[in-house]
């Protein structure tokens, strides 16, 4: 059913919720993951534009994309790796269909009304636009 998955990685704790769900699923259904993490700081976004170098946040992204898709090759999985710069939810569906996922996986945090309104909410975007399902897993607080 499923042969690619996207995995949206923030860098950050609740990954930890994520990475174990994806891990299974991916076992049985014999698919490989494409670990993607979004660069949004002002360096990320205007990376291109302004012939930037990277920063070190992006350094870091890197290797935080590198070591995870090592643990989860050491666990027999098929994995590749995508670190991409801007707007998250755009450039996750833009991943999405260009490297051919038919699942998404991402963490959501709950944030409700106001919360969503100052944060923003990626997931909102994606779920509205995004043309393959989702699987949505809660991150441990």
């Amino acid at each position: 059913m499923y042969r690619r998955i996207l995995v949206a990685l923030e860098n950050g704790r609740a990954d930890t919720a994520l990475v174990p769900h994806v891990l299974e699923l991916a076992r049985l259904a014999g698919a490989e993951l494409l670990l993607v993490h979004v660069a949004d700081g002002w360096a990320a976004r205007h990376f291109d534009a302004l012939k930037l170098a990277e920063s070190e946040e992006m350094r870091a992204d890197r290797g935080y994309l590198e070591r995870t898709a090592s643990e989860l090759r050491a666990a027999g999985l098929g994995v590749s790796v995508h670190l991409a710069m801007g707007d998250p939810a755009r450039e996750i569906l833009r991943a999405a269909e260009e490297k051919d996922c038919d699942l998404i996986a991402m963490t959501t945090h709950g944030h409700r009304f106001v919360a969503d309104l100052l944060f923003g909410s990626t997931i909102a975007e994606v779920r509205h636009k995004a043309s393959v399902p989702l699987l949505l897993v809660r991150a441990k607080e």
